[in-house]
């Protein structure tokens, strides 16, 4: 669910995920592993996108609607 919600939202806000990778601190390698569910970010990462786009951890991980 993380990497649907992900990827849906960074298109919604029309970030690249070069963009995206910048805001949070992270390789631009990492957002397409993320978005492609080949690996789970840290907690640390879900917080930092969590503020950027301005939603909840549970909402990004499927908890939440």
């Amino acid at each position: 669910m993380f990497n649907i919600r992900l990827k849906e939202l960074r298109k919604e806000n029309k970030y690249t995920q070069k963009q995206l990778a910048a805001m949070i601190g992270c390789d631009q390698s990492m957002i397409v592993r993320w978005e492609k569910g080949e690996c789970e970010p840290t907690a640390s990462a879900i917080k930092k996108i969590a503020i950027v786009f301005e939603v909840t951890s549970d909402y990004l991980l499927g908890l939440e609607d």
